[in-house]
């Protein structure tokens, strides 16, 4: 008798890719870039003065001028010197007329200075207010 030869089949495994050690790493990516998307925005290091008035209670801060410790000034998180300021400001305002501009000046800035800013900001038109933001005071 003839043995019969049998023919093993062979199944072909087809690759598989898991997706969810992916899609962990893109969730995590996700909440880290939410996390450290607002902490992003105050980059600049400025210690306000204490006030008991609240200026800005309803209004948007969208034209934010910074004075930091050594009396240097940023907008839109960049560094500027006061020309370049006004020209920056003159632009961001565009054709609008009740502008607010926040002035956020440290502590330690001498107060003849951030009064030099301020006169030269109330110069530029289109600006209805110049205000100054001051950290609130702990009850």
């Amino acid at each position: 008798m003839k043995k019969r030869m049998r023919r093993r089949r062979r199944t072909i495994k087809s690759p598989e890719i898991t997706l969810t050690p992916l899609i962990d790493t893109a969730l995590t990516l996700l909440i880290i870039f939410m996390v450290t998307a607002p902490m992003m925005q105050n980059s600049i290091k400025v210690e306000l003065p204490q006030g008991q008035a609240q200026e800005s209670k309803g209004t948007p801060q969208e034209l934010v001028v910074f004075i930091d410790k050594k009396q240097q000034l940023y907008f839109d998180n960049k560094k500027v010197d006061m020309p370049t300021l006004i020209k920056n400001l003159k632009t961001a305002i565009g054709k609008d007329t009740e502008k607010t501009i926040f002035v956020k000046g440290d502590r330690a800035v001498n107060y003849g200075h951030v009064i030099n800013v301020v006169d030269q900001l109330k110069m530029v038109g289109g600006i209805k207010y110049v205000a100054m933001a001051t950290q609130s005071q702990a009850a």
